[in-house]
């Protein structure tokens, strides 16, 4: 995203941590639901198709994760540290509803 528009919209270089952030979640949740849709389906073919779209949701997360980890976005062994990215992250948000 152009700087300027960064700057315009009060989030500096916090976009790409957010976007960053909103992935992992969603890979998340994918994750947690495929999980479920196994434990639910009947056939066997259903849940090698299931099963296979797993992995692939794992491996997403752990290249999100990884690629966040990279950048100072997330903490999964440091919980003070990623304390206090939370923190940064929610003090911008609370700013920018003030602006």
């Amino acid at each position: 995203m152009n700087e300027l528009i960064q700057k315009i919209i009060g989030m500096g270089g916090m976009t790409e941590q957010v976007i960053a952030t909103d992935f992992l979640i969603a890979a998340k949740s994918g994750v947690r639901n495929l999980a479920v849709a196994i434990t639910e389906t009947a056939t066997p073919e259903m849940r090698e198709i299931l099963r296979e779209q797993l992995r692939t949701a794992v491996e997403t997360h752990e290249n999100i994760s990884n690629y966040m980890i990279s950048k100072g976005y997330y903490y999964p062994s440091d919980i003070s540290q990623q304390i206090h990215v939370d923190m940064t992250a929610a003090e911008t948000a609370m700013n920018l509803a003030d602006k």
